[in-house]
């Protein structure tokens, strides 16, 4: 097989029902970094302190994170409407096509959005249409459980995570450092 050299910008979607979506994303991040790339990141239904809020701010100025979103849908303690989850989820995608179109970024992450669609608080062909219509150049990571087969073959490249063991399995709760 004859290898070309990857000049378009990929689609890349990590999903799947095991930890470490975001964690790739992220890698993806740092290695984006490495080479002076600039990077936005949106969380779609983050709201709380993770750890790559705080260590993000070493990687200025050439990573932004935006945080969107009014948490997790009916976890977490969560007793918002779900017209209030919605509202924010639309405002963050809002601002997610504004950051598409803007040419200011090389790589944009879009954290848990897949969930977010999933779960109802966005249309699917709002995200398939966003995708489709992206810069030419531009690196689109999305991120979160239960992909569509629609979503995966519009990638270029799709990885499902597969659990196998965690320990919350054993009645652990997340870690400090390790899970958020």
């Amino acid at each position: 097989m004859e290898f070309k050299v990857q000049t378009k910008g990929l689609v890349i979607v990590y999903t799947g029902e095991g930890k470490g979506k975001t964690t790739a994303a992220l890698g993806l991040v740092l290695r984006a970094v490495g080479y002076k790339k600039k990077v936005l990141i949106i969380q779609f239904g983050k709201i709380w302190f993770t750890g790559e809020l705080e260590g993000i701010k070493n990687l200025k100025p050439y990573v932004k994170i935006v945080q969107g979103g009014k948490g997790f849908v009916k976890i977490l303690n969560d007793k918002l409407p779900l017209q209030d989850h919605q509202k924010a989820a639309e405002t963050t995608f809002e601002l997610l096509a504004t950051e598409i179109n803007s040419g200011n970024w090389d790589l944009i992450v879009a954290d848990e959005i897949i969930g977010t669609t999933v779960g109802g608080l966005l249309k699917w062909d709002q995200v398939l249409d966003l995708i489709k219509n992206k810069p030419e150049e531009l690196d689109l990571v999305l991120t979160g459980r239960h992909a569509p087969q629609s979503l995966i073959d519009l990638a270029d490249l799709a990885t499902e995570m597969k659990a196998l063991k965690h320990p919350f399995d054993q009645g652990f709760l997340a870690k400090v450092g390790i899970d958020y």
